[in-house]
């Protein structure tokens, strides 16, 4: 239409002159037409003005409009934002490939703003645990004020065949700021018969906690066997290949090639395969008021130069299961989860003491943590909750004493909104037969921009 009009335009400033004025002179006519050219110059140049105007006011979907739709309408369903988005490049093709759509250069950013006050009665650097070296995020949170780990997300749909995600974590330790890639992975969105493919770098789906993300737990730091079996949360590059059963009790089996790298693997062995997992996770409903979610998981790795000592092969066996009730399975508006993991930790190889390489010994034996925490919400804006985590050493092995660490956390957490919250955190951590610790925190959490639903 727009082309329409220009050609009448130009057609009318052509033969006007010659109809209206038929006796001009050549020069007079060329100089009305040089000035029926320039305003209808103008005129385009006007039209150009107005067009992003008016493109502003016409609506647009795209597939990160859905996703950022679909998450606020179930910021506690069991669907994660990749999940959401697989849905939706299925339903919108035209969303990636050549038939991009509005919005396929501009991903889903979102911010989570993490920060604390910790009080600690055991000064942090006095803080040492019986059989377990503080390796990874295994440590206690410093005492005072503190930035913590904050996240900044991008995701989008890359095309119709494929999902993108780059998370970037933002901290500050021992007074030094740093910025580094949690995580940053595409997955496959149009496998058949279940299947899907994820590679570059990513959270294990082994076990329940970690694949998480720690903003989403109810507690505000990771329990004991996480941290003291992997390092607070594995994450490593490589690939994961998933398939999901079409049944209508959820049944999930996959496994994943790692570099093997970050504790408690260390030196990413056999040509930088070094870790390899197994994990299945089977849930379902149990009537309108109850959901459930079990599974086991196995991390097999080879380690040279672990950050605790280690060299050898180890393998991590964990067991987790998850129950939630809630009137008419209403979540957002109350109900409880309980939740508990079991660990085991099964090494064969050598110990060489980190700061004295002349001390070694041998280390063959079996390790073990669990943790069971019960969450009570009262309703959209509070909820409760109770924690309590243990571990278990071979008196055998290097660095035991024959004390078993725990330790007993209650919380009780304020939500103005899905977008943030106020928790407050009271601990008694025994890391040793001579020490105890209690600790007193208050933690901070927003959510800026479109952040995506958080699984089961």
């Amino acid at each position: 239409m727009r082309k329409s009009l220009l050609t009448l335009a130009l057609l009318s400033a052509i033969s006007a002159p010659a109809l209206a004025v038929p006796q001009q002179s050549d020069h007079d006519r060329i100089a009305m037409l040089e000035a029926q050219l320039s305003a209808l110059q103008a005129e385009i140049q006007a039209m150009k003005a107005t067009a992003p105007v008016l493109a502003a006011t016409i609506p647009a979907t795209s597939a990160t409009d859905e996703i950022d739709a679909l998450a606020a309408d179930a910021p506690d369903s069991a669907t994660s934002v990749a999940d959401v988005s697989m849905g939706v490049a299925a339903s919108n093709p035209g969303t990636g490939g050549g038939n991009s759509g509005a919005n396929a250069f501009n991903p889903a950013i979102s911010i989570i703003l993490n920060g604390s006050y910790s009080h600690h009665s055991l000064d942090p650097v006095s803080y040492s645990r019986a059989g377990f070296p503080l390796v990874g995020g295994a440590g206690p949170s410093a005492n005072g004020f503190s930035l913590g780990e904050s996240e900044m997300a991008f995701a989008t749909n890359i095309d119709d065949k494929f999902y993108g995600q780059v998370t970037l974590a933002i901290g500050s330790e021992d007074g030094q700021d740093h910025l580094g890639v949690e995580e940053a992975f595409i997955d496959t969105t149009t496998l058949p018969a279940g299947l899907s493919l994820r590679m570059g770098r990513f959270f294990s789906n082994i076990g329940y906690l970690n694949s998480h993300h720690a903003h989403t737990d109810s507690f505000f730091d990771r329990p004991l066997p996480y941290q003291a079996f992997l390092g607070g949360q594995y994450g490593d590059d490589g690939v994961q290949l998933r398939w999901v059963a079409p049944t209508s009790v959820f049944l999930e089996l996959g496994g994943e090639l790692l570099r093997g790298q970050p504790y408690p693997s260390g030196g990413a062995q056999h040509g930088g395969v070094g870790t390899k997992t197994l994990f299945a996770h089977v849930g379902g409903d149990a009537g309108s008021n109850n959901e459930w979610l079990a599974g086991v998981s196995m991390l097999k790795t080879r380690t040279a130069g672990g950050e605790d000592g280690f060299s050898g092969d180890a393998n991590v066996y964990i067991a987790d299961a998850t129950w939630k009730w809630a009137p008419q399975g209403n979540f957002k508006d109350g109900g409880i989860t309980l939740r508990g993991e079991y660990l085991l930790d099964d090494r064969n190889g050598i110990y060489i003491d980190p700061t004295n390489p002349l001390n070694s010994a041998l280390w063959s034996g079996q390790r073990r943590g669990g943790y069971l925490e019960g969450v009570y919400r009262l309703n959209r804006t509070w909820d409760v909750g109770y924690r309590y985590d243990r571990l278990w050493s071979d008196s055998n092995l290097p660095l035991a004493t024959g004390f078993d660490p725990y330790r007993n956390s209650a919380e009780l957490t304020w939500r103005n909104s899905e977008f943030s919250l106020f928790r407050l955190q009271l601990a008694r951590d025994r890391p040793n037969a001579a020490n105890s610790d209690n600790v007193l925190t208050l933690q901070y959490q927003t959510a800026l921009g479109a952040h995506g639903a958080h699984k089961f």
